[in-house]
């Protein structure tokens, strides 16, 4: 008999299943129990003899054949009645160190992060990566069907991105190496070599000494680039596009863990576009927030988030034109002594960085050495602009900050299978 998942059930034609996973709940009674059946699509009701009880204990992995019977106040309306049962996978505990079958977990976060292997199987965690899972999905499906193509990028690299310290460093042969802040270099350079339009989902590594709810040291980026644009108005329309794309997608494939979580996603984002100049000047006459010169700080994406939200009814913003100094030597200058740069800020969180690239050889090295930088230190990168770049731009979205924006969850980590920040290393 082939093992049937959960979800599948109610639709089966016929009466005998084979079911197989976690034991998630038992409750016992005089002469019989109902067991909880848990897989990775969902959870069903087992009815079992007492005889069958015997020996099973939470989370042990077993498999049931048994036939189906109607009952309204089972979970999903069926329940199986067990002809056998075969323990799978033993277990060694004493006593569980995570409630897996709480519906909201009552353990620390810490806790959670240390026995991740246990927190990720409690449904409420695990719903947070099929969320996570349906967004790569959707950016890739997105950016498929508007000619972008899929790229893989080295994480292992020669100098910095973008300058600076935050670089964590290694040991390559006989020379110092790099972890890479960010495909930009080569996305670039893909762009040029004539993929006009790429994207890549891969893992960043920043060596910020940041421990807060917002920072992760090792994440995952969504990254798209995109030649022969007009200016960065072209990225943002992109962008605006797949957020729009998303939510719609999500909609379909996550109804049930957006119930879990009591989110109700828009049907259309429409997002305005504030220079940063004007949201400064927003934040000073509405709030009397002072914000720091060329830039926004945490209460101030908060609060800009609050006034889009009361103004234009959105939980997005992008805020456009920042300045020279505060934006990477690769972004192209507006003339003004702006850049054709910008930030998404969602929920008070900004999730994206983006903007238009210098793409002339003579502009960016000189550029470069306006920042202070050696040109030859950036030689292959360089070096590629020589040979005729489209104008061109792109942005990086965090994965896990949009994901917890979604869900309204309170810690980046929440949204990391195994994550790495300052403290934590393992598991």
């Amino acid at each position: 008999m082939k093992r049937m998942y959960v979800e599948d059930v109610k639709g089966f034609k016929e009466d005998e299943v084979l079911l197989k996973g976690w034991v998630h709940k038992i409750t016992e009674f005089k002469d019989f129990g109902f067991v909880q059946l848990r897989d990775k699509t969902g959870i069903i009701q087992l009815v079992v003899c007492k005889d069958e009880l015997k020996g099973l204990r939470l989370e042990m992995t077993i498999e049931a054949v048994g036939t189906k019977v109607e009952n309204k106040k089972a979970i999903g309306g069926i329940e199986i009645k067990v002809k056998s049962i075969k323990i799978l996978g033993k277990t060694y505990y004493d006593m569980l160190p995570i409630p897996v079958n709480e519906y909201k977990n009552s353990a620390h976060l810490e806790t959670e992060l240390d026995y991740r292997y246990i927190s990720l199987r409690a449904p409420r965690v695990n719903a947070v990566f099929k969320v996570q899972e349906e967004i790569t999905t959707a950016f890739r499906n997105y950016l498929k069907e508007n000619h972008f193509s899929e790229i893989y990028t080295p994480k292992i690299i020669a100098s910095g991105t973008e300058g600076g310290s935050e670089l964590f460093t290694v040991n390559y042969f006989d020379h110092r190496a790099f972890l890479a802040q960010s495909p930009q270099f080569y996305k670039q350079m893909m762009v040029g070599a004539g993929f006009e339009k790429v994207f890549e989902i891969g893992h960043a590594y920043r060596a910020e000494l940041h421990n807060t709810w917002r920072h992760l040291n090792e994440y995952v980026s969504l990254d798209a680039e995109m030649g022969f644009i007009k200016d960065e108005n072209d990225i943002m329309d992109l962008e605006e596009g797949f957020i729009n794309y998303l939510f719609s997608h999500l909609k379909k494939t996550c109804k049930k863990e957006l119930e879990m979580y009591d989110v109700d996603l828009a049907d259309e984002v429409k997002i305005p576009r504030i220079p940063l100049a004007e949201a400064h000047k927003i934040l000073l006459d509405k709030y009397g927030k002072r914000s720091p010169v060329g830039n926004i700080d945490a209460e101030g994406e908060v609060l800009i988030s609050k006034y889009v939200k009361e103004t234009y009814d959105t939980d997005f913003v992008f805020l456009t034109e920042y300045p020279i100094a505060k934006r990477p030597m690769y972004t192209m200058p507006d003339g003004k002594g702006n850049t054709r740069s910008f930030d998404l800020i969602f929920k008070g969180l900004e999730i994206t960085t983006g903007g238009q690239r210098i793409n002339d050889y003579e502009m960016l090295r000189e550029n470069i050495k306006k920042f202070g930088f050696n040109p030859d230190d950036y030689g292959f990168y360089l070096e590629s602009f020589r040979y005729g770049m489209p104008p061109h731009g792109g942005f990086a979205i965090g994965l896990e900050r949009i994901t917890i924006k979604i869900l309204n969850l309170q810690n980046v980590r929440e949204a990391s299978t195994f994550p790495r920040d300052m403290k934590r290393i393992e598991p």
